[in-house]
């Protein structure tokens, strides 16, 4: 994808009303006379939505697209209406796009025009953090309501939307101001994202846009407006929508059985996938090897919020933006200062290549993201001398993984069941079954395995290229003066400021070792990467006279694949695989319409390397997206670059046996 310019936010000026008008497209963002009556009359009636709400069933869900958030008041009166019509155990999901998004502050000033909102709108502040460029998942009521927001290009981004939508909003600004939000090609976008079902509404009624869209395979017609306004269209979807899906990559048949879920893997990947499908009604056994959660990697005290990312927009560089922002937004649910902080973190620009490099991100991303400081900005930031300036993620910081998992694995739904290593799966009838030894440990319609490089042990996934890298984290006690440093300093290792009055230090990267006992070469390790980061805050922690010998710490296995992605998605028949598709080592163009052999009902979370905390949550929500047949949280080819599959289809083409 080429690199897109970095978000701009919306520029807002208010009238006399308070009410809110674009400086880009000089155009309001709602009417002045009857915004609420008008969206309801426009959008929601005109969609069928009171009825369709009503008619779903339990665990059924309804997907709205919108063209132009706004202030995300169609999302909210959409939101309310769904309160009063729809069961208990319904989901709504809503996907909309958002070039310039308000700041927050100005989002607040907008929906406090209308109080009978604010049920719906705090909670959408809460969470209106880390909006940054691309697929931005935001998950309120308890899972009951999603919404993904599209920051960025309209057509761009729905070109990259893997989704079924019911009802369609069309909101840009009106068509002679924002004519890029009319256009047949994006048109021919929501087309592809519809079904016989689809319906429309928006409030313009030119000609241009009628034609356009009956172009595109909807059926408009033009309806009596509301107030001043004389003409609305509504119509419906008639068209065939065309999926030219590779069947490698295409969804798997939804699961048809009850809806119970076994996860194998306590860690923050495990915690984080129960905790979704949790959220979506399924009934979920989180079965752990040890005596508790969060034992392995994911049991540090300190885990960095680190964006390792590309100025070229990657798929793995899209993949951290989108799950540091998902990230992000759960921490705002733990206890601040004690199990998190956004204090922020600096990534020094240590070596004339890692200056170039920061150099090229301060122009791809946006300053709300991340901006470049010089040293005594740095040092004023950081609250202590340091080897350089650097680039400044103002939103980031540290968690304490353990009490993320905690927070996630308690829902009432998920049962975890610990001292539990299963080391074989059997699929009987519609169910797996988890078995150690003579021992049947627990049985679901669905497996998501997420025991990092343990789940190789499994024959089904033995053939998947994950590798174990050893890592210790040092832990030094705080001293009077170390308590002066504010965020987290990161070069080749890192610090974080203080936490339960000890800072922790790290990380090593072992690529041979299997021994977890603490050793005193990485300990002196550790200590020298924090004088190259500040020889100051070395002294205030007294490193240079510190035993190695005698340092307290941690180690664990991080488990990465060989492309640094994670990998996450179904797992198919790895033998049944390379016949299906063995004409790809002659032709790698071929696309053959054999359906991928699928080992139904099985899924894993693993490959997440040193950034797990930023890569593993927002899996989570991708495998429950698959699992339910929802609107993908990431865009399709990162969804790609994540699967399983991708290995087998590598060999393949490389024809390799």
């Amino acid at each position: 994808p080429t690199p897109e310019a970095p978000t701009q936010h919306a520029h807002l000026e208010w009238d006399e009303q308070g009410q809110p008008l674009s400086s880009q497209f000089a155009d309001v963002y709602f009417s002045n006379e009857n915004a609420l009556a008008e969206t309801r009359y426009v959008f929601l009636a005109n969609n069928q939505l009171p009825e369709r709400f009503a008619a779903l069933t339990a665990h059924q869900q309804l997907v709205i697209g919108e063209t132009g958030f706004g202030t995300g008041l169609n999302f909210l009166c959409a939101w309310q209406l769904f309160e009063q019509h729809a069961t208990a155990t319904a989901r709504l999901h809503f996907v909309s796009v958002e070039k310039y998004p308000l700041h927050k502050a100005d989002l607040q000033r907008a929906l406090a025009l209308w109080p009978e909102l604010t049920p719906y709108a705090e909670p959408l502040l809460t969470q209106y953090v880390a909006l940054h460029p691309g697929f931005q998942r935001i998950v309120l009521a308890g899972g009951r309501i999603v919404l993904t927001l599209l920051i960025g290009d309209a057509l761009t981004l729905f070109g990259q939307l893997d989704a079924q939508v019911d009802a369609w909003f069309l909101d840009g600004f009106a068509p002679a101001k924002n004519p890029d939000m009319w256009t047949p090609e994006l048109f021919a976008q929501l087309a592809r994202l519809s079904h016989g079902d689809t319906t429309l509404g928006t409030f313009t009624s030119t000609g241009y846009v009628r034609r356009r869209l009956n172009d595109a395979g909807f059926k408009m017609k033009r309806v009596p407006g509301l107030g001043k306004k004389w003409e609305v269209l509504k119509g419906t979807f008639i068209g065939t929508a065309d999926s030219a899906e590779k069947p490698w990559f295409a969804r798997p048949t939804t699961v048809t059985g009850a809806r119970t879920a076994l996860v194998i893997g306590a860690g923050l990947a495990g915690c984080a996938t129960a905790a979704s499908l949790a959220q979506r009604g399924w009934q979920v056994t989180l079965l752990e090897r040890h005596h508790g959660i969060a034992q392995e990697a994911s049991g540090n005290p300190q885990g960095v919020l680190y964006l390792k990312l590309s100025a070229h927009h990657t798929a793995l560089s899209r993949l951290i933006v989108s799950g540091y922002g998902y990230t992000r937004r759960v921490l705002e649910h733990l206890h601040k200062g004690q199990d998190w902080d956004n204090c922020g973190v600096l990534q020094l620009a240590f070596d004339t290549k890692e200056a170039q490099r920061q150099a090229q991100l301060a122009a791809a991303f946006p300053a709300d993201l991340l901006l470049e400081l010089a040293q005594a900005e740095a040092e004023n930031i950081a609250g202590t001398a340091l080897s350089s300036g650097g680039l400044f993620y103002p939103e980031a910081g540290w968690v304490n993984p353990p009490a993320l998992c905690q927070w996630l694995s308690q829902q009432p739904s998920i049962d975890l069941q610990l001292h539990q290593q299963a080391l074989e799966l059997r699929r009987v009838d519609d169910q797996w079954h988890a078995w150690n030894g003579e021992q049947l440990l627990a049985s679901a319609s669905v497996v998501i395995l997420a025991s990092a490089a343990e789940i190789k042990g499994f024959e089904q996934a033995a053939h998947l290229p994950l590798k174990r890298i050893r890592g210790q984290i040092t832990r030094l006690p705080a001293t009077a003066t170390s308590r002066a440093l504010r965020t987290v300093v990161c070069a080749e290792g890192y610090i974080a400021p203080v936490r339960e009055d000890e800072h922790t230090l790290g990380a090593s990267f072992d690529f041979n070792s299997d021994d977890l006992t603490l050793n005193s070469t990485d300990h002196a390790s550790n200590l020298q990467l924090l004088g190259e980061i500040s020889p100051e805050l070395s002294r205030q922690l007294n490193a240079p006279e510190l035993d190695p010998e005698y340092l307290q710490g941690r180690a664990a296995f991080r488990c990465t694949s060989p492309d640094y992605l994670p990998i996450v998605g179904p797992l198919a028949d790895a033998t049944a695989f390379a016949d299906a598709y063995a004409v790809l080592s002659k032709d790698a163009r071929q696309v053959p319409n054999t359906p991928c052999p699928w080992l139904d009902g099985l899924y894993i979370n693993s490959g997440h390397g040193s950034r797990g905390l930023i890569t593993a949550p927002l899996s989570g929500e991708l495998i429950a997206a698959w699992l339910n047949n929802e609107p993908l949280p990431v865009p399709v080819d990162v969804a790609q670059a994540c699967h399983p599959n991708r290995f087998a289809l590598r060999s393949l083409i490389r024809n390799k046996p």
